[in-house]
Protein backbone atom coordinates (compact mmCIF):
# COMPACT_ATOMS: atom_id res chain seq x y z
CA UNK A 1 0.00 0.00 0.00
CA UNK A 2 1.37 3.21 -1.12
CA UNK A 3 1.86 5.87 1.42
CA UNK A 4 0.25 9.68 1.03
CA UNK A 5 3.51 11.59 0.51
CA UNK A 6 4.29 8.79 -2.20
CA UNK A 7 0.81 9.25 -3.73
CA UNK A 8 1.36 12.99 -3.74
CA UNK A 9 4.78 12.84 -5.23
CA UNK A 10 3.54 11.10 -8.12
CA UNK A 11 0.76 13.68 -9.20
CA UNK A 12 3.29 16.59 -8.54
CA UNK A 13 5.94 15.00 -11.10
CA UNK A 14 2.49 13.89 -13.62
CA UNK A 15 1.27 17.89 -13.33
CA UNK A 16 4.82 18.81 -14.09
CA UNK A 17 5.16 16.54 -16.72
CA UNK A 18 2.36 18.13 -18.70
CA UNK A 19 2.34 21.31 -20.86
CA UNK A 20 2.84 24.49 -19.49
CA UNK A 21 -0.68 25.68 -20.96
CA UNK A 22 -2.47 22.44 -19.51
CA UNK A 23 -0.75 22.90 -16.46
CA UNK A 24 -2.25 26.77 -16.04
CA UNK A 25 -5.31 25.06 -16.97
CA UNK A 26 -5.12 22.75 -14.19
CA UNK A 27 -4.36 25.23 -11.62
CA UNK A 28 -7.46 26.89 -12.90
CA UNK A 29 -9.92 24.58 -13.14
CA UNK A 30 -9.10 23.30 -9.61
CA UNK A 31 -9.31 27.32 -8.29
CA UNK A 32 -12.49 27.31 -10.09
CA UNK A 33 -13.58 24.18 -8.28
CA UNK A 34 -12.29 25.56 -4.82
CA UNK A 35 -14.19 28.99 -5.18
CA UNK A 36 -17.40 27.30 -6.10
CA UNK A 37 -17.74 24.23 -3.43
CA UNK A 38 -16.69 26.97 -0.66
CA UNK A 39 -19.57 29.42 -2.05
CA UNK A 40 -21.66 26.51 -2.07
CA UNK A 41 -20.55 25.43 1.21
CA UNK A 42 -21.50 28.71 2.78
CA UNK A 43 -24.94 29.46 0.76
CA UNK A 44 -25.74 26.11 1.49
CA UNK A 45 -24.92 24.92 4.66
CA UNK A 46 -23.94 27.41 6.91
CA UNK A 47 -27.16 30.02 5.76
CA UNK A 48 -29.16 27.52 6.36
CA UNK A 49 -27.21 27.02 10.05
CA UNK A 50 -27.96 30.23 10.36
CA UNK A 51 -30.96 30.59 9.51
CA UNK A 52 -33.12 29.89 12.56
CA UNK A 53 -30.85 32.89 14.09
CA UNK A 54 -32.01 35.56 10.97
CA UNK A 55 -34.79 37.19 11.50
CA UNK A 56 -37.40 34.53 9.62
CA UNK A 57 -40.38 37.39 8.80
CA UNK A 58 -37.78 38.66 6.55
CA UNK A 59 -36.37 37.67 3.07
CA UNK A 60 -34.16 40.85 2.43
CA UNK A 61 -32.09 39.40 5.63
CA UNK A 62 -31.13 36.31 4.40
CA UNK A 63 -30.78 38.13 0.37
CA UNK A 64 -28.10 40.83 2.55
CA UNK A 65 -26.10 37.30 3.71
CA UNK A 66 -26.00 35.90 0.48
CA UNK A 67 -24.88 38.86 -1.07
CA UNK A 68 -22.04 38.91 1.52
CA UNK A 69 -21.37 35.68 1.44
CA UNK A 70 -19.99 36.19 -2.43
CA UNK A 71 -17.57 37.90 -0.84
CA UNK A 72 -15.38 34.56 0.12
CA UNK A 73 -15.25 33.26 -3.15
CA UNK A 74 -13.94 36.64 -4.76
CA UNK A 75 -10.86 36.68 -2.25
CA UNK A 76 -10.08 32.70 -3.20
CA UNK A 77 -9.74 33.59 -6.56
CA UNK A 78 -7.52 36.80 -6.12
CA UNK A 79 -5.30 35.59 -3.63
CA UNK A 80 -5.34 32.10 -5.10
CA UNK A 81 -4.74 33.22 -8.68
CA UNK A 82 -1.23 33.55 -7.65
CA UNK A 83 -0.62 30.03 -7.25
CA UNK A 84 -1.23 29.22 -10.32
CA UNK A 85 1.50 28.43 -12.88
CA UNK A 86 2.76 29.72 -16.08
CA UNK A 87 0.33 32.80 -15.80
CA UNK A 88 1.69 35.83 -17.39
CA UNK A 89 2.19 38.32 -14.28
CA UNK A 90 -0.44 41.13 -16.47
CA UNK A 91 -3.07 38.61 -16.22
CA UNK A 92 -2.31 37.89 -12.55
CA UNK A 93 -2.33 41.55 -11.91
CA UNK A 94 -6.24 41.95 -13.64
CA UNK A 95 -7.59 39.21 -12.50
CA UNK A 96 -6.65 40.64 -8.85
CA UNK A 97 -8.07 44.22 -9.75
CA UNK A 98 -11.02 42.51 -10.58
CA UNK A 99 -12.04 40.70 -7.98
CA UNK A 100 -11.04 43.49 -5.63
CA UNK A 101 -13.70 45.22 -7.65
CA UNK A 102 -15.85 42.87 -7.57
CA UNK A 103 -15.50 42.50 -3.34
CA UNK A 104 -16.15 46.37 -3.47
CA UNK A 105 -19.23 45.67 -5.34
CA UNK A 106 -20.68 42.73 -3.30
CA UNK A 107 -20.12 44.89 -0.01
CA UNK A 108 -22.04 47.54 -1.40
CA UNK A 109 -24.69 44.83 -2.71
CA UNK A 110 -24.61 43.37 0.92
CA UNK A 111 -25.08 47.15 2.84
CA UNK A 112 -28.02 47.90 -0.19
CA UNK A 113 -29.72 44.81 1.54
CA UNK A 114 -28.98 45.55 5.29
CA UNK A 115 -30.32 48.71 3.95
CA UNK A 116 -33.79 47.59 3.32
CA UNK A 117 -33.91 44.86 5.90
CA UNK A 118 -33.82 48.26 8.06
CA UNK A 119 -36.35 49.56 6.36
CA UNK A 120 -38.74 46.38 6.82
CA UNK A 121 -38.04 46.31 10.27
CA UNK A 122 -39.22 50.13 10.62
CA UNK A 123 -42.10 49.46 8.66
CA UNK A 124 -43.62 47.42 11.34
CA UNK A 125 -43.85 49.70 14.01
CA UNK A 126 -46.88 51.85 14.33
CA UNK A 127 -44.71 55.46 14.07
CA UNK A 128 -43.59 54.11 10.43
CA UNK A 129 -47.05 54.94 8.86
CA UNK A 130 -46.65 58.82 9.93
CA UNK A 131 -43.01 59.18 8.60
CA UNK A 132 -41.90 56.29 6.73
CA UNK A 133 -37.88 56.08 6.13
CA UNK A 134 -37.92 54.61 2.23
CA UNK A 135 -36.73 57.73 1.18
CA UNK A 136 -33.64 58.69 3.23
CA UNK A 137 -32.99 54.99 2.73
CA UNK A 138 -33.10 55.50 -0.76
CA UNK A 139 -30.39 58.10 -0.38
CA UNK A 140 -28.21 56.04 1.14
CA UNK A 141 -28.24 53.29 -1.22
CA UNK A 142 -27.50 55.86 -4.23
CA UNK A 143 -24.60 57.43 -1.76
CA UNK A 144 -23.11 53.94 -1.06
CA UNK A 145 -23.75 52.69 -4.96
CA UNK A 146 -21.58 56.06 -6.21
CA UNK A 147 -18.95 55.64 -3.64
CA UNK A 148 -18.91 51.73 -4.87
CA UNK A 149 -18.35 52.75 -8.30
CA UNK A 150 -15.41 54.95 -7.48
CA UNK A 151 -13.68 52.64 -5.35
CA UNK A 152 -14.22 49.63 -8.11
CA UNK A 153 -12.60 52.05 -10.60
CA UNK A 154 -9.91 53.05 -8.81
CA UNK A 155 -8.84 49.48 -8.09
CA UNK A 156 -9.03 48.25 -11.92
CA UNK A 157 -7.32 51.46 -12.89
CA UNK A 158 -4.96 51.04 -9.92
CA UNK A 159 -5.19 54.45 -8.80
CA UNK A 160 -6.15 56.44 -5.59
CA UNK A 161 -9.48 57.40 -5.41
CA UNK A 162 -9.02 60.66 -4.64
CA UNK A 163 -7.79 61.43 -7.96
CA UNK A 164 -11.11 60.32 -9.59
CA UNK A 165 -12.24 62.63 -7.05
CA UNK A 166 -10.51 65.44 -7.86
CA UNK A 167 -11.13 64.50 -11.59
CA UNK A 168 -15.26 64.88 -10.74
CA UNK A 169 -14.87 68.60 -9.27
CA UNK A 170 -15.16 69.40 -13.00
CA UNK A 171 -18.50 67.25 -13.64
CA UNK A 172 -20.15 68.74 -11.01
CA UNK A 173 -22.46 70.84 -13.54
CA UNK A 174 -22.99 67.99 -15.11
CA UNK A 175 -24.27 65.58 -12.11
CA UNK A 176 -26.35 68.59 -10.75
CA UNK A 177 -28.22 68.24 -13.97
CA UNK A 178 -28.47 64.06 -14.21
CA UNK A 179 -29.43 64.18 -10.73
CA UNK A 180 -31.68 67.10 -10.56
CA UNK A 181 -34.55 65.34 -10.05
CA UNK A 182 -33.06 63.38 -7.38
CA UNK A 183 -31.99 66.12 -5.59
CA UNK A 184 -35.10 68.11 -5.65
CA UNK A 185 -36.80 64.47 -4.56
CA UNK A 186 -34.67 64.63 -1.56
CA UNK A 187 -35.81 68.09 -0.55
CA UNK A 188 -39.20 67.79 -1.04
CA UNK A 189 -38.70 63.77 0.68
CA UNK A 190 -37.01 65.76 3.83
CA UNK A 191 -39.92 68.17 4.50
CA UNK A 192 -42.78 66.24 3.28
CA UNK A 193 -41.53 63.87 6.55
CA UNK A 194 -40.71 66.76 8.91
CA UNK A 195 -43.72 68.68 8.12
CA UNK A 196 -45.80 65.70 8.24
CA UNK A 197 -47.45 66.75 5.05
CA UNK A 198 -48.08 62.94 3.74
CA UNK A 199 -48.24 59.79 4.68
CA UNK A 200 -48.98 56.51 3.41
CA UNK A 201 -53.16 55.53 3.29
CA UNK A 202 -53.68 59.66 3.28
CA UNK A 203 -56.68 60.22 0.25
CA UNK A 204 -55.07 63.35 -1.43
CA UNK A 205 -56.72 65.37 -4.51
CA UNK A 206 -54.54 66.44 -7.18
CA UNK A 207 -56.44 67.53 -10.06
CA UNK A 208 -53.01 68.72 -11.89
CA UNK A 209 -51.36 65.59 -11.65
CA UNK A 210 -54.80 63.80 -12.26
CA UNK A 211 -54.53 61.91 -8.98
CA UNK A 212 -57.95 61.26 -6.39
CA UNK A 213 -57.60 58.07 -4.49
CA UNK A 214 -55.45 56.91 -1.75
CA UNK A 215 -51.72 56.96 -1.15
CA UNK A 216 -49.97 53.74 -1.09
CA UNK A 217 -46.30 54.48 -1.42
CA UNK A 218 -43.72 57.24 -0.55
CA UNK A 219 -40.45 56.69 -2.29
CA UNK A 220 -37.88 59.04 -3.20
CA UNK A 221 -37.83 59.85 -6.33
CA UNK A 222 -42.36 59.34 -6.81
CA UNK A 223 -45.14 58.91 -5.13
CA UNK A 224 -48.23 56.08 -6.09
CA UNK A 225 -51.14 57.25 -5.84
CA UNK A 226 -54.07 54.63 -6.02
CA UNK A 227 -57.30 56.36 -7.67
CA UNK A 228 -60.51 55.57 -6.85
CA UNK A 229 -61.09 53.63 -10.36
CA UNK A 230 -58.56 51.48 -9.41
CA UNK A 231 -55.73 53.16 -11.81
CA UNK A 232 -52.47 53.93 -10.00
CA UNK A 233 -50.82 57.48 -10.95
CA UNK A 234 -47.25 57.90 -9.94
CA UNK A 235 -46.36 61.78 -8.81
CA UNK A 236 -43.08 63.06 -8.56
CA UNK A 237 -42.29 63.76 -5.14
CA UNK A 238 -40.87 67.30 -5.47
CA UNK A 239 -44.53 68.11 -7.38
CA UNK A 240 -46.25 68.00 -3.52
CA UNK A 241 -44.18 70.93 -2.60
CA UNK A 242 -44.10 72.71 -6.06
CA UNK A 243 -48.02 72.11 -6.82
CA UNK A 244 -51.30 72.30 -4.64
CA UNK A 245 -53.01 69.33 -3.50
CA UNK A 246 -55.61 68.54 -0.93
CA UNK A 247 -55.35 66.10 2.09
CA UNK A 248 -57.91 64.44 3.12
CA UNK A 249 -56.21 63.48 6.55
CA UNK A 250 -57.79 66.53 8.38
CA UNK A 251 -61.55 65.07 8.06
CA UNK A 252 -60.81 61.25 8.89
CA UNK A 253 -58.95 62.23 11.65
CA UNK A 254 -61.90 64.66 13.04
CA UNK A 255 -64.77 61.55 12.17
CA UNK A 256 -66.94 63.74 10.26
CA UNK A 257 -67.29 64.46 6.73
CA UNK A 258 -69.05 67.89 5.03
CA UNK A 259 -72.45 67.95 3.37
CA UNK A 260 -72.51 70.77 1.31
CA UNK A 261 -75.38 71.03 -1.09
CA UNK A 262 -78.45 73.38 -1.65
CA UNK A 263 -82.01 73.03 -2.56
CA UNK A 264 -83.04 75.42 -4.89
CA UNK A 265 -86.61 76.47 -4.11
CA UNK A 266 -89.13 77.98 -7.08
CA UNK A 267 -89.35 81.66 -6.07
CA UNK A 268 -92.28 81.94 -7.52
CA UNK A 269 -94.58 79.62 -4.43
CA UNK A 270 -92.61 82.03 -1.50
CA UNK A 271 -95.31 83.56 -0.02
CA UNK A 272 -96.84 84.33 4.01
CA UNK A 273 -98.24 81.43 5.92
CA UNK A 274 -102.32 81.88 5.92
CA UNK A 275 -104.38 81.01 9.13
CA UNK A 276 -105.05 77.23 7.15
CA UNK A 277 -101.40 76.88 5.96
CA UNK A 278 -100.02 77.93 9.97
CA UNK A 279 -102.47 75.17 11.56
CA UNK A 280 -100.99 72.71 8.92
CA UNK A 281 -97.12 73.41 10.09
CA UNK A 282 -97.78 73.37 13.75
CA UNK A 283 -98.71 69.28 13.01
CA UNK A 284 -94.86 69.52 12.65
CA UNK A 285 -93.34 68.42 16.07
CA UNK A 286 -90.20 69.42 15.56
CA UNK A 287 -91.55 73.00 14.91
CA UNK A 288 -92.85 73.63 18.42
CA UNK A 289 -90.48 75.48 20.38
CA UNK A 290 -89.59 77.63 17.01
CA UNK A 291 -93.67 78.68 16.64
CA UNK A 292 -94.15 79.37 20.20
CA UNK A 293 -91.26 81.45 19.87
CA UNK A 294 -91.62 83.19 16.26
CA UNK A 295 -95.58 83.93 17.45
CA UNK A 296 -94.64 85.86 20.86
CA UNK A 297 -91.89 87.59 19.01
CA UNK A 298 -94.27 88.80 16.29
CA UNK A 299 -97.20 89.17 18.87
CA UNK A 300 -94.99 91.47 20.60
CA UNK A 301 -94.00 93.53 17.63
CA UNK A 302 -96.88 93.82 16.12
CA UNK A 303 -99.00 95.44 19.14
CA UNK A 304 -96.22 98.27 18.76
CA UNK A 305 -98.80 99.05 15.79
CA UNK A 306 -102.28 98.12 16.49
CA UNK A 307 -104.67 98.62 13.53
CA UNK A 308 -102.40 98.86 11.56
CA UNK A 309 -102.74 97.53 7.93
CA UNK A 310 -101.74 93.73 7.65
CA UNK A 311 -99.23 95.05 5.14
CA UNK A 312 -97.43 96.66 7.95
CA UNK A 313 -97.52 93.84 10.17
CA UNK A 314 -94.66 90.81 10.64
CA UNK A 315 -95.93 87.50 9.57
CA UNK A 316 -94.42 84.12 9.44
CA UNK A 317 -93.35 82.51 5.72
CA UNK A 318 -93.35 79.44 4.56
CA UNK A 319 -89.31 79.41 3.59
CA UNK A 320 -88.66 80.07 7.02
CA UNK A 321 -90.75 78.02 8.78
CA UNK A 322 -89.03 75.28 6.17
CA UNK A 323 -85.73 76.89 6.94
CA UNK A 324 -86.46 76.28 10.49
CA UNK A 325 -87.67 72.75 9.87
CA UNK A 326 -84.65 71.85 8.20
CA UNK A 327 -82.17 73.29 11.09
CA UNK A 328 -84.70 71.31 13.71
CA UNK A 329 -84.35 68.05 11.17
CA UNK A 330 -80.59 68.40 11.57
CA UNK A 331 -80.08 68.87 14.94
CA UNK A 332 -82.62 65.66 15.44
CA UNK A 333 -80.52 63.67 13.00
CA UNK A 334 -78.86 60.49 14.87
CA UNK A 335 -75.74 61.03 12.01
CA UNK A 336 -75.51 64.34 12.02
CA UNK A 337 -72.50 65.91 14.36
CA UNK A 338 -73.89 68.61 16.48
CA UNK A 339 -70.66 69.69 18.13
CA UNK A 340 -69.44 70.61 14.02
CA UNK A 341 -70.53 73.38 12.08
CA UNK A 342 -74.67 72.85 11.42
CA UNK A 343 -75.77 75.64 8.69
CA UNK A 344 -79.29 75.65 6.90
CA UNK A 345 -78.58 79.57 4.90
CA UNK A 346 -80.12 81.17 1.76
CA UNK A 347 -77.66 81.68 -0.76
CA UNK A 348 -78.14 84.91 -3.24
CA UNK A 349 -81.20 84.52 -5.44
CA UNK A 350 -80.49 82.75 -8.98
CA UNK A 351 -82.12 82.21 -12.12
CA UNK A 352 -82.34 78.52 -11.20
CA UNK A 353 -84.56 79.78 -8.37
CA UNK A 354 -83.30 80.86 -4.37
CA UNK A 355 -80.71 77.85 -2.85
CA UNK A 356 -81.45 76.83 0.58
CA UNK A 357 -77.90 75.36 1.60
CA UNK A 358 -77.42 72.76 4.36
CA UNK A 359 -73.71 72.83 5.62
CA UNK A 360 -73.63 70.06 8.44
CA UNK A 361 -71.04 66.86 8.92
CA UNK A 362 -71.46 63.16 9.24
CA UNK A 363 -70.71 61.29 11.82
CA UNK A 364 -68.58 59.07 9.96
CA UNK A 365 -66.27 59.20 6.83
CA UNK A 366 -66.68 55.97 5.25
CA UNK A 367 -68.10 57.66 1.63
CA UNK A 368 -70.24 54.60 1.45
CA UNK A 369 -72.10 55.11 4.65
CA UNK A 370 -71.90 59.26 3.68
CA UNK A 371 -73.45 59.42 0.81
CA UNK A 372 -76.45 57.14 2.17
CA UNK A 373 -76.75 59.54 4.76
CA UNK A 374 -76.93 62.68 2.36
CA UNK A 375 -79.22 60.64 0.15
CA UNK A 376 -81.53 59.98 3.27
CA UNK A 377 -81.15 63.84 4.41
CA UNK A 378 -82.58 65.22 0.87
CA UNK A 379 -84.65 62.84 0.16
CA UNK A 380 -86.76 63.47 3.50
CA UNK A 381 -86.30 67.43 2.51
CA UNK A 382 -87.67 67.16 -1.10
CA UNK A 383 -90.73 64.97 0.06
CA UNK A 384 -91.61 66.97 2.46
CA UNK A 385 -91.27 70.57 1.13
CA UNK A 386 -94.99 70.66 -0.84
CA UNK A 387 -96.50 70.38 2.64
CA UNK A 388 -94.67 74.01 3.39
CA UNK A 389 -96.82 75.20 -0.21
CA UNK A 390 -93.18 75.35 -1.69
CA UNK A 391 -91.81 73.51 -4.58
CA UNK A 392 -88.45 72.73 -6.02
CA UNK A 393 -86.90 74.73 -9.23
CA UNK A 394 -87.00 72.80 -12.40
CA UNK A 395 -86.54 74.12 -15.78
CA UNK A 396 -89.98 73.87 -18.35
CA UNK A 397 -89.94 70.42 -20.22
CA UNK A 398 -92.51 68.99 -22.16
CA UNK A 399 -94.75 68.40 -19.83
CA UNK A 400 -94.79 72.00 -18.85
CA UNK A 401 -95.59 72.50 -22.33
CA UNK A 402 -98.23 70.52 -23.01
CA UNK A 403 -99.82 71.61 -19.24
CA UNK A 404 -100.35 75.31 -21.32
CA UNK A 405 -101.72 73.59 -24.10
CA UNK A 406 -98.76 74.29 -26.58
CA UNK A 407 -97.56 70.84 -29.11
CA UNK A 408 -94.18 70.09 -28.50
CA UNK A 409 -92.73 69.46 -31.71
CA UNK A 410 -89.40 67.30 -32.18
CA UNK A 411 -87.45 70.24 -33.36
CA UNK A 412 -88.63 72.83 -30.04
CA UNK A 413 -86.04 72.74 -27.15
CA UNK A 414 -88.06 73.14 -24.16
CA UNK A 415 -86.83 76.29 -22.03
Amino acid sequence: MRHPPAVMNELQTLFFEQPLWAQSAIGLIALALVAAIVNFLIKHVLLRLAAPFLDTRSLTADKAAARLANVVPAMIVGNGINLVPNLPPKVVLVVQNVCDALIVVFIAFAISGALNYVNEVYARRPEAKNRPIKGYVQVLKIVIYCGAAILAIATLMERSPLLLLSGLGAMAAVLLLVFKDTILSLVASVQLSSNDMLRVGDWIEMPSMSADGDVIDIALHTVKVQNFDKTITTIPTYKLITESYRNWRGMKEAGGRRIKRAIHIDQSAIGFLSDAEDEKVRRFRLLGDYLDAKRAELAEWNEKSPGENPVNARRLTNIGTFRAYVAAYLKAHPHVREDMTMLVRQLEPEPEGLPLEIYCFTDTTDWNEYERIQADIFDHLIAILPEFGLALYQQPSGLDMRAVGQPVTSGSAAG
